[in-house]
């Protein structure tokens, strides 16, 4: 390695879990590169947390279905990348399930007017100079979408300030660039951590579903769509996709969580994504 660079390990809690930050790049250059890519993290949880009673999310599931409201340009691409997929997929990927999640406790309730208008991203309207209208007061969440754009954003930070190779791990979301490959695993519903080939120049991420109490207690989330009926109580499933971006990774994992079986993979390799991964709901091993 040329002496003029330097490799950097950072781990910071940011998105609900630990994000690692593993980077190479210009000695002078790469802790700025490191924070920078950190920031960029926060912006996204700040400003797309449902949880956090501040956000611009939050603004819009108050808001929106009573007046236009204005939205960041970071908001606002997510969102566009969110109705881009609920189209693509027929309606399977769909950002507007919070308020059932509201309802079951999982979810805060920031005094939102109904929590009973029926779901789907038909709901949401992205108006010339970036305002957003909910034609019915649903409430979006971008769980299954901003994660992957966070990490998205940290790579291109980091690109930006020179970094020659990089990985940003966000727990169940991975981008990697560069001339090294990184060994790749998946940690299944049952633990056990199985070896997936290695990641190079591209993304993974994973969803679990139909998680127990106890799992969902370690792996808070809920994967939901309302054409399906809830899985059977401890039934559980780790759904793997890579894809040349995060966010489309991410957001990939609740198709396949959520597709029917027969065209589960075709579906997701017509949308940009790869399914690396398929448990059996007896907690067999993938395959």
């Amino acid at each position: 390695m040329s002496d003029s660079l330097r490799w950097v390990a950072r781990l910071q809690p940011q998105l609900g879990t630990w994000v690692e930050i593993r980077a190479c790049g210009p000695a002078q250059r790469i802790e700025r590169a490191v924070r920078c890519a950190y920031g960029h993290i926060a912006r996204v949880q700040q400003r797309m947390s449902f949880h956090h009673p501040d956000s611009m999310l939050t603004r819009l599931n108050l808001h929106a279905h009573r007046q236009p409201q204005p939205a960041d340009a970071l908001t606002w691409a997510v969102l566009r990348k969110a109705l881009a997929m609920w189209r693509a997929s027929g309606g399977v990927f769909d950002v507007t399930v919070a308020a059932p999640l509201v309802r079951r406790g999982v979810l805060p309730d920031h005094g939102f007017s109904t929590l009973r208008a029926p779901i789907g991203s038909d709901a949401l309207v992205l108006l010339p100079q970036r305002q957003v209208a909910l034609r019915r007061p649903v409430l979006l969440t971008l769980d299954g979408i901003a994660k992957g754009e966070a990490v998205d954003r940290a790579i291109a930070c980091l690109r930006r300030w020179g970094v020659v190779s990089a990985v940003v791990n966000a727990g169940g979301d991975l981008r990697a660039f560069g001339t090294r490959p990184v060994p790749l695993a998946v940690r299944a519903s049952d633990g056990v951590v199985h070896a997936a080939g290695s990641l190079q120049n591209a993304a993974v991420a994973s969803s679990m579903q139909g998680q127990s109490g106890e799992q969902q207690r370690r792996f808070p989330g809920r994967l939901l769509h309302p054409a399906q009926p809830a899985r059977p109580d401890g039934a559980t499933q780790v759904w793997t996709v890579m894809a040349a971006q995060c966010w489309r990774a991410d957001a990939l994992t609740k198709v396949a969580a959520l597709a029917e079986a027969p065209q589960r993979a075709a579906l997701v390799a017509r949308l940009g994504g790869r399914l690396l991964q398929v448990e059996a709901w007896d907690g067999g091993q993938a395959a």
